[in-house]
């Protein structure tokens, strides 16, 4: 039987929205060609740069879209934040979180103490929340200027919704640059924090990252030397992709998830 491009690796990276569904639909295919890269022992976890919601509602989410999955299979850059501050701070340590309950409950989870106030913080923990407002991005300010250590879960300028972009996690982080003078370490994807644990989690030598945008899921792969295909069911094009230095290019370009099953 001739090799197909997935039977070149042991674990798939796989990014959400625009890769596996786009909004409340799931892509044509997906889930089948998942499904079948699994049946052949490849490892699968999906790499989210969204912090918003808990690794379990994404699960669920999944799951209702025809996704034959399991919270396990998750990785979000919540948690990737949270284990960043873990490997950095005393157990106890006292952490202002800018984010949902979902970010609250990672912080938690890795024996750190969450709070909503500069007094006492010696870590930040950015996240997107939609009610973020000025007076916690002022209390982060304080913290930040005091010396606390800051980190972003992602630095995404835009978030897609059905309205359009709309303001992202990284168009707060900006602000709070600007505000303070420093820059944050960030977990989520084009950084490596993300995708290095996730592949650590499975155990895998040879991953491949799979996205639909140039700069978060093929430059994160590029950063954290993984091959990465490009699916042009989101937001990149092939022709983007060619464009790009060489070095910054995806590995492999595909219409969808069911290039995985074809020969490379």
């Amino acid at each position: 039987m001739s090799e197909t491009l997935v039977d070149r690796y042991d674990a798939l990276l796989i990014d959400l929205d625009g890769t596996v569904y786009r909004g409340s639909e799931a892509v044509p295919g997906a889930a089948e060609a998942i499904a079948a890269a699994r049946s052949k022992g490849v490892g699968i976890r999906y790499v989210t740069n969204n912090a918003s919601r808990s690794p379990q509602a994404v699960a669920d989410h999944l799951v209702e879209l025809g996704f034959e999955t399991s919270v396990d299979e998750v990785s979000t850059s919540s948690q990737a934040g949270a284990a960043m501050l873990a490997d950095r701070l005393p157990k106890r340590s006292t952490v202002l979180v800018l984010g949902t309950e979902a970010l609250e409950a990672e912080v938690f989870k890795r024996g750190l103490i969450p709070t909503d106030t500069a007094e006492g913080a010696v870590a930040v923990l950015q996240g997107l929340s939609m009610d973020l407002g000025w007076r916690q991005l002022a209390e982060a300010a304080v913290a930040i200027r005091a010396g606390a250590l800051w980190v972003a879960c992602n630095v995404d300028a835009t978030l897609p919704t059905e309205r359009g972009l709309l303001p992202g996690n990284g168009s707060l982080v900006a602000a709070l640059k600007t505000a303070t003078g420093q820059e944050p370490l960030v977990a989520g994807k084009p950084a490596t924090p993300l995708l290095q644990q996730a592949a650590k989690d499975l155990g895998a030598h040879r991953p491949l990252v799979v996205g639909d945008r140039l700069d978060t899921d093929v430059l994160g792969a590029v950063n954290a030397g993984m091959d990465s295909l490009l699916v042009l069911t989101g937001v990149s094009t092939e022709e983007e992709a060619q464009a790009l230095p060489e070095e910054r290019r995806p590995t492999y370009v595909g219409a969808d998830l069911s290039v995985l099953h074809r020969l490379p």
